[in-house]
């Protein structure tokens, strides 16, 4: 250990083992050791004690649009990361739509590393698409260190990603089941939308009403049906209805390999609650009502629901307009993501430790990141955040580092208040100040 450059202290580190009084030790950017708290500190390291403040691993959201290139205006690599780090997050995954061009074609994937190798104050990783017509691109995005791919089985919302129908979510799910790769899937059933009724306008109950639960029900059940027969590997996208919870339980115990997450919005906010005309709490699928939140927070306590992550989705603020019909779809989450959930945790009887699980270690293990990210423990990157999880704070849109301040969350309370933000070793973010971007951009581990 004498080689250790750092040592951070706390009498709350949260390890795969459990929360503990600990020195972590730190050498060329690796977890070394994770020391007992009063140990001798290794010969030349620099000590940082944080006290009483908790010190966890940071955070891995795997469901990020962050929009760079070609809709920078909506975010940015450079304004995305310096969200997540100000959240807490210390590795983001990119999702493959919303950019111009989208990540495709392994051309697209160079071109949006390239945008992004600068500007990330974070890690960044990338999914791929799948389309109806780029099957013969899916091996080689995968041979190019994508993560996996990203399929609509409706309509996404824009033009140049076109949702998969169930013959071509066969042909390509085949091709990924063939190198073993993942494809994850925003899972509502294009046919019960259209059936659903489509008033428009302001109030949220009829944007609520035309997206209804069974749309994503059918769409999960036809998923399950295609990854069963190919053997294939499946993860459903921010799962919203607890009623497919028994399919998924069902399809897991028989032994589909099926993984689903969920969304701090889901989790947090409730429909009764949204204001009509309040298109900052649109997403799709949509904010169901409370009964309905309590199923999926059932499902996270039991491990039927794996993780949870943000699916950021930011849009200009005049796309927000108040016709829930016509606005775009998405929830601003980065920044906000680690308190807004802990706070609901904490008031069901859940812990920290709890939400590491569904935040950072289950996301890493989601990406393939596990023996990397994670955790707390030697041989790990050295990725912190440092909580202070009992101060709370009101959420000022002002104080976002979103590129387009638009929140569902504006004027809540919130538990939880990230102090600082740590890359392989490094302080990033810091009592809000961030130092020049230092994130690497991650391929997919081989």
């Amino acid at each position: 250990m004498s080689d250790a450059e750092l040592a951070l202290r706390s009498t709350r580190v949260i390890t795969p083992e459990g929360t503990r009084a600990a020195t972590v030790t730190v050498s060329a950017g690796t977890i070394t050791a994770v020391l007992p708290y009063d140990a001798e500190v290794p010969v030349g390291a620099r000590v940082e004690d944080v006290g009483d403040h908790v010190l966890l691993p940071g955070l891995i959201d795997t469901h990020v649009h962050v929009n760079d290139p070609g809709r920078t205006e909506w975010e940015g690599f450079w304004t995305a990361t310096r969200a997540a780090a100000a959240g807490g997050i210390t590795t983001l995954i990119d999702m493959p739509l919303n950019s111009l061009p989208p990540t495709t074609t392994v051309e697209h994937l160079r071109i949006k590393r390239d945008v992004a190798r600068d500007k990330a104050h974070i890690d960044v990783g990338f999914w791929g698409g799948a389309l109806p017509d780029n099957v013969k691109d899916l091996r080689p995005l995968h041979e190019a260190g994508v993560f996996g791919f990203k399929a609509f089985l409706s309509p996404s919302g824009v033009d140049e990603f076109p949702h998969l129908d169930q013959e071509r979510l066969a042909v390509s799910l085949a091709e990924i089941a063939g190198f073993d790769g993942l494809l994850i899937v925003h899972a509502e059933d294009p046919h019960h939308l259209a059936a659903a009724p489509q008033h428009g306008g302001p109030r949220y109950a009829d944007f609520l009403a035309s997206r209804p639960r069974d749309a994503e029900d059918t769409a999960i059940a036809a998923l399950v049906a295609q990854a069963r027969r190919l053997d294939a590997r499946v993860h459903v996208l921010h799962l919203s209805s607890g009623d497919a919870l028994p399919l998924i339980r069902a399809a897991r115990a028989e032994g589909v390999r099926l993984t689903v997450e969920t969304c701090p919005h889901y989790l947090t906010l409730t429909a009764e609650e949204v204001p009509d005309g309040a298109s900052e709490f649109k997403c799709c699928p949509p904010i169901r009502e409370a009964a309905n939140q309590d199923l999926l927070w059932e499902a996270l306590a039991d491990g039927t629901i794996d993780c949870v992550v943000t699916d950021h989705s930011p849009s200009t603020a005049d796309l927000k307009t108040a016709d829930f019909a016509t606005a775009w779809g998405g929830i601003s989450g980065l920044q906000l993501s680690l308190s807004a959930v802990w706070t609901q945790a904490r008031r069901r009887g859940h812990t920290l430790e709890d939400v590491v699980t569904w935040m950072s270690a289950r996301t890493a293990a989601l990406a393939g990141l596990d023996g990397r990210k994670g955790a707390i423990a030697p041989g790990r990157d050295a990725d912190f955040a440092v909580l202070a999880p009992d101060e709370t704070f009101t959420v000022d849109p002002a104080g976002l580092q979103h590129r387009n301040r638009v929140t569902a969350y504006a004027g809540r309370t919130l538990h939880g208040v990230v102090k600082s933000t740590w890359l392989r070793g490094r302080r990033v973010f810091a009592d809000g100040e961030f130092t020049p971007p230092q994130g690497t951009l991650l391929d997919r581990p081989r």
